[in-house]
């Protein structure tokens, strides 16, 4: 009697297990997934309906911290001269909100006052461009370009109101921008001065394994979060310089606003650059003409490619680097559920979040190494085989 004989209808493996319980050993690990996947999923979605809700509150906790990780260097070294910190932190937070009021006293009114000859100029950009793509040799239909044109420019228009109000638009009616600025000075304050009494009073309260793991994100999160900021704030301002500095140089109208919106535009990477440039090209195409324009699009992208391929690379750590497609998906999911607030932390956050999933990556490297890794595989060929005999 052969080996197959003895397998009755095919029913047993190789290893006399039978298909149907690997089968069903097999549904079981899946469904066990899915219910996992299912419960994360709902887990997050109350996660967000609460965020949602506290949006007044959980707003000026976030910004409070952008601005800690800001403030915190000079507030440390401040420290170490030997003021306490309580002085330290005012002295810092007073200073830096003293230099940002300024610069906004000097710059926001007339930004505002020319955000509507702004707005306009860029509807009759989009009009030019609209008109130029009807003719030779595109000749594009009037019908596939009527919703395309009359969404651009609605949104233009919509848009100039939202600019001009400032990036607490994401705010509720019913919560000012005072107070959002006095909760977001207090909570920095607070932040700066008590921040190295945080770390161990939560090891304390999570325990010892548990804090562990609690200390270690954090710190990794808080110098992520904080080069994070200070790399786009510096590439921003070098941005806003050199688009500035041309804008001026081809008598371009409305340059000091342009480059106010490429600086902030910046925090928002993709999509703050692009839609900046963007608005930079149809002043200069309405106001000067096809030539200027073309010359403005080749400083916005040679400064581009200055910023993306030197600049960033050589002021931003490699921890911190996220793949272009999560920075627009977080961009857009911000942006979709917040307004501009969100789009304006969506990338911190997806930043701390990298940094969480790769701790996480390191724990589950350590419990569960994997054996094709380079370093598990010339270990393993250095340990001895105990199944071979010993030379003699």
């Amino acid at each position: 009697m052969t080996e197959e004989d003895s397998k009755p209808n095919g029913t047993t493996t190789s290893s006399g297990a039978d298909r149907g319980a690997v089968i069903g050993q097999g549904l079981i690990w899946v469904a066990k997934w899915a219910l996992c996947i299912v419960a994360i999923a709902a887990g997050t979605w109350v996660l967000g309906f609460i965020l949602a809700r506290l949006w007044v509150i959980v707003l000026p906790v976030l910004l409070a911290i952008v601005v800690s990780t800001v403030l915190w260097p000079p507030t440390n070294g401040l420290t170490r001269l030997g003021l306490r910190p309580g002085a330290a932190a005012g002295i810092t937070l007073v200073g830096f909100f003293a230099i940002v009021g300024g610069v906004i006293a000097l710059i926001v009114p007339s930004v505002v006052d020319q955000v509507p000859e702004l707005a306009d100029k860029a509807t009759d950009g989009v009009n030019k461009v609209r008109e130029w793509m009807q003719g030779p040799p595109l000749n594009i239909d009037d019908d596939q370009l009527g919703s395309a044109g009359d969404a651009i420019v609605s949104r233009v228009q919509s848009s100039a109101d939202q600019i001009a109000s400032g990036v607490f638009s994401g705010v509720s009616t019913a919560t000012s921008v005072l107070i959002t600025f006095f909760l977001v000075l207090v909570l920095s304050f607070f932040f700066i001065k008590d921040g190295p009494r945080f770390l161990p009073w939560m090891h304390a309260v999570a325990g010892s394994k548990g804090g562990r793991h609690l200390e270690a994100v954090a710190i990794r999160s808080w110098f992520t979060l904080g080069g994070f900021i200070r790399t786009q704030a510096l590439v921003s301002l070098i941005d806003a310089v050199f688009i500035g500095t041309g804008l001026v140089i081809l008598g371009v109208p409305l340059a000091l606003v342009l480059a106010v919106i490429t600086f902030f535009g910046g925090f928002i990477p993709m999509v703050g650059a692009f839609v900046a440039g963007a608005l930079a090209v149809l002043v200069a195409l309405v106001a000067n003409g096809l030539t200027t324009a073309l010359i403005v699009l080749g400083i916005i992208i040679a400064v581009q490619q200055i910023e993306g391929n030197l600049l960033q690379p050589m002021l931003q750590s490699r921890t911190m680097k996220l793949h272009a497609v999560i920075v627009l998906l977080a961009v857009t999911a911000g942006g979709s559920l917040y307004g501009i607030p969100g789009a304006f932390l969506a990338v911190p956050v997806a930043a701390v979040a990298a940094v969480i999933i790769r701790y996480i990556g390191e724990q589950i490297d350590l419990l569960a190494p994997d054996p094709d890794a380079p370093e598990n595989a010339i270990q393993s060929q250095q340990e001895p085989d105990e199944s071979q005999p010993a030379p003699e």
